[in-house]
């Protein structure tokens, strides 16, 4: 039989960068070599920190006694990986610690598995409004990594007006529909990957929607290191929501308010030289460009 967890346990490594946590944290608990990370976290969290010196040692019993302390309360964990790729959220079952699936996760799962039926529901013609807003902050010939490339279409575009662009998709289908079109491209997970560089630009078009609120702080961030210049759009709306709408399959969507968007570009390092709203046949989008203040 099945043993629920009774709380969530949010693992993350010691050396993460600019770690965010985007739901409210009851306590940090972290092993003898994390202590001075978790103290940061935890001062920036507003929590308590203990430290646990068998945590690595004897992480299942140690997971386990934080478990059944905070029933029904998430709590982050230093210095414990269980063999998992970090950072991840874990429950226990009958058979010891699994990972829970993020809906960031879930929504990658279906591209993989229906990326020709997004390529046949998209337009064919790329975002020219967001490529025109690039065109007019760069010269030919910058440098620009593309986040969440997808079918490509957006690069072909970018690199017809003289842009160099390093196509990356964090669905493997998509790198592959790339590479069978002719164009290099890589693996690159925008929420967990290293993003090299430096670049002139960041692009990325229709993908920040699936990104919480703390996954897309990170990612800011992380843009904000790789290049000056960031052109992204996201869809406008209230809330969060999951939709099977063209794929048939689940996908999660965060939708943004104006001013919230602006505090969190201006909250990673970002000032919006443009923030312009296009309507599209599922709804309103904004369509941004900023730059590394």
């Amino acid at each position: 039989m099945n043993l629920i967890c009774p709380a969530r346990i949010l693992l993350l490594p010691g050396d993460l960068l600019d770690p965010v946590v985007g739901e409210r944290v009851a306590q940090v608990y972290a092993g003898p070599f994390e202590a001075a990370a978790g103290t940061r976290l935890a001062d920036g969290l507003g929590v308590r920190l203990t430290v646990v010196p068998e945590l690595v040692r004897r992480p299942d019993e140690e997971l386990q006694a934080i478990a059944d302390l905070h029933r029904g309360e998430t709590v982050v964990v230093l210095g414990v990986d269980l063999g998992l790729h970090l950072p991840a959220i874990v429950e226990h079952t009958g058979d010891g610690w699994t990972r829970v699936p993020t809906n960031n996760e879930l929504t990658l799962a279906t591209y993989e598995q229906a990326a020709e039926k997004f390529r046949e529901s998209i337009p064919v013609e790329p975002n020219a409004l967001l490529i025109d807003l690039l065109d007019g902050a760069l010269a030919p010939g910058a440098r620009v990594l593309e986040l969440g490339s997808g079918t490509g279409r957006d690069a072909i575009e970018l690199e017809r007006r003289g842009f160099v662009v390093r196509r990356t998709d964090a669905a493997s289908a998509f790198v592959e529909m790339m590479r069978a079109d002719g164009y290099d491209a890589e693996r690159l997970n925008a929420i967990t990957d290293d993003y090299g560089g430096p670049y002139d630009a960041v692009f990325a078009d229709a993908v920040f929607m699936h990104f919480d609120r703390a996954q897309l702080t990170g990612v800011l961030r992380k843009a904000a290191r790789a290049a000056p210049v960031l052109a992204f759009t996201t869809r406008e709306g209230k809330g969060e929501e999951w939709s099977n709408r063209n794929l048939d399959l689940p996908r999660h969507f965060v939708l943004w308010q104006e001013e919230p968007l602006r505090e969190l570009l201006a909250a990673t390092g970002w000032i919006v030289d443009q923030l312009n709203r296009g309507e599209t046949r599922i709804g309103w989008w904004f369509h941004v460009l900023a730059r590394h203040s």
